[in-house]
């Protein structure tokens, strides 16, 4: 099935709603006031059909110079543009401002309509076909048919038909292996259904019941019906005109230049890295400045900061950012429109490159926009995958960030793996420089770490992965692919590393233990005794535990294993005799004081070699 959608363009009063109307049978100005006032405010809707079935789409805009975001809202998703112009006035400003629009957008095909035919002379007629013959020179619309027409006497009107249908038919489908996506040109309610979203699906399709999001709404619902030039379909495919009956969403919270797109694939943004270029004869841009920005059916203010320069002059273009003041949604390829800020008019758009850019250094250069502009899709893929960095890039994600057939991107995925351009984690795809990068790092940080702690078995995860700030999952990920490395419960080392413990200083530490008993010294006196750094004695220690060769009391305090199994012995001996103990008895028992007796028995307790009931301690060991 082939879908396409055509748009009016052309000045006001050129008879764009009534050449619609006499082709159609169909009214597009729906509003009362277009038609007390006989001229087109908003997007109007109609439909061509052919008796072999074919249906076209058409959406009929305002030509009025102050209504142009309307039309802008409305030019968006059309494959065909009919300009029309009228005979007896010939070319107009909104005739020249809406043919650059449909030239910006890339619009590839398009037919001339001169209207009004029946109110001038032949010899006037075919002036003005000259005319426009030499005006839309250098554009899409070079070489195309121009018709004159009458929508009052029916003049040609079958021969126009039969050429919307032949170039109709030249079109090259919109992507409907994509995701879908359809940017919201009208929101109204209808009683016994609800809200109702119409618009043009210009990618992916869906279906009754699926689930879908509206953003930057935030929104999830489900599509309760579906209708196409007024029938009830089951399903709405790329290229095709929808009404959308929403599940549960009221009218008041969605709007023109929100897009209803497939759940959790797409995100909106406020920040957009693009290709703009300058109309001829417009003032220069100035980096910094504020224009009307216009993608979809959106529209809003942003700041342009232009790459490389401090202001771009007409027919010029370069690389640039946009900051949104309204959050939207824009994917890899798609076109825009921006105005001046004030007075509003036409000056200039191009295509958006990444709709999601990483911080810039002005160091690092352009050179990922280079390649999303010209690059192939594997290597735009490579490349936003390389600009994540060690965040990486889920394939759901870069799904929604270009416009492509999901297909299409699948398999360029596939192709980066299979040369290892890229690494799959999960679902997250990491560049290979980054990988590399994150291992001579995690290396290098190893590396030090023994240095200095030569006797701790390794380093926290966490701590490094805060340090590089990395997701958990991802992490997780990333280390358990780093052959060089061992992770042991929460710590990190490297592969070949082992604690050396100088048989010296284990020496020397032993022997204080065992002199000083069941009263030995604390690390920090410890520490001090030996002259030795506190927290290298800590680490010491915690390898005798670690070995056998002391018992860790508390944190401050250990006991050699010599005293620790003679407490043991004395211990049994004592319970061999008497089935309780106090802690005096205790105390007396080892020839210590209270000091030390009360943390050798809440280890003791913790350990279940004792049990304390009340002021007394009963043995648990047999």
């Amino acid at each position: 099935m082939r879908y396409v959608i055509l748009g009016t363009a052309g000045h006001i009063d050129h008879g764009k709603s009534y050449l619609v109307k006499a082709l159609t049978g169909i009214d597009p100005d729906r509003l009362k006031e277009e038609k007390e006032r006989g001229i087109t405010i908003d997007l109007g809707f109609a439909d061509l059909k052919y008796p072999d079935g074919l249906t076209i789409g058409i959406v009929d805009v305002p030509g009025h110079e102050r209504l142009i975001k309307n039309m802008l809202a409305g030019a968006g998703g059309i494959d065909l543009v009919l300009l029309v112009i009228a005979a007896d006035e010939g070319i107009m400003p909104q005739s020249k401002e809406h043919l650059h629009i449909c030239n910006l957008l890339r619009i590839k095909s398009g037919i001339i309509a001169i209207t009004k035919a029946d109110l001038v002379e032949q010899d006037w007629l075919e002036l003005v076909v000259d005319e426009v013959r030499d005006f839309v020179k250098g554009t899409f619309l070079e070489g195309a048919e121009i018709i004159p027409v009458s929508s009052k006497t029916g003049y040609n009107l079958e021969l126009l038909k039969s050429k919307i249908k032949e170039a109709a038919l030249k079109i090259e489908p919109k992507p409907s292996g994509g995701l879908f996506r359809l940017p919201i040109d009208r929101v109204f309610t209808l009683k016994g259904f609800g809200t109702v979203v119409t618009g043009t699906a210009v990618s992916g399709s869906i279906s009754v019941d699926e689930p879908v999001e509206i953003l930057p709404a935030k929104i999830n619902t489900r599509i309760r019906g579906l209708q196409s030039h007024g029938k009830p379909i089951q399903k709405v495919y790329a290229g095709q005109r929808a009404a959308v009956n929403l599940q549960g969403v009221e009218k008041e919270d969605l709007k023109r230049g929100d897009t209803l797109v497939s759940q959790g694939r797409f995100s909106s943004t406020d920040t957009i890295d693009a290709k703009v270029e300058l109309l001829p004869g417009v003032p220069a841009l100035k980096t910094r400045g504020l224009v009307h920005l216009h993608i979809g059916t959106s529209e809003t203010v942003a700041r342009v900061i232009l790459y490389g320069r401090e202001q771009l002059r007409p027919s010029e273009s370069c690389y640039c950012q946009f900051r949104l003041q309204d959050p939207t949604v824009a994917q890899s390829g798609d076109r825009y429109i921006i105005r001046r800020f004030s007075p509003v008019e036409t000056i200039g758009g191009g295509e958006v490159l990444d709709p999601s850019p990483s911080r810039r250094r002005k160091k690092h250069g352009i050179e990922d926009l280079e390649v999303f502009e010209h690059g192939s899709l594997a290597e735009k893929i490579a490349m936003k995958v390389k600009k994540a960095a060690l965040q990486g890039m889920s394939i759901a994600r870069l799904e929604g960030w270009i416009k492509a057939e999901i297909s299409a991107v699948r398999q360029a995925v596939d192709s980066l793996k299979t040369e290892g351009t890229v690494m799959q984690f999960n679902d997250t795809l990491i560049h290979k420089d980054s990988f590399n990068s994150f291992k001579n790092t995690v290396l290098k940080i190893l590396e030090d770490f023994h240095r200095k702690n030569p006797m701790k078995q390794g380093i926290p995860k966490e701590e490094i992965r805060t340090y590089l700030r990395i997701e958990p999952k991802v992490f997780g990920s990333l280390v358990s692919a780093l052959k060089e490395i061992r992770a042991e419960k929460d710590l990190l080392r490297l592969k070949d590393f082992t604690v050396s413990l100088s048989e010296a200083e284990k020496t020397k530490i032993l022997k204080i233990l065992d002199d000083r008993g069941f009263q030995p010294p604390t690390k920090t006196e410890l520490a001090s005794e030996l002259s030795m750094d506190e927290k290298l004695v800590s680490d010491i220690l915690r390898l005798m535990h670690r070995d056998g060769s002391a018992v860790r009391i508390n944190d401050a305090m250990y006991l050699s294993a010599t005293v620790y199994k003679d407490m043991i012995d004395r211990l049994k001996k004592f319970f061999a005799r008497k089935p309780e103990m106090t802690v005096a008895e205790f105390r007396d028992l080892l020839g210590t004081t209270r000091k030390y007796a009360v943390p050798f028995l809440e280890y003791l307790d913790s350990n279940r070699i004792t049990l304390r009931v009340g002021d007394i301690r009963k043995f648990l060991l047999k």
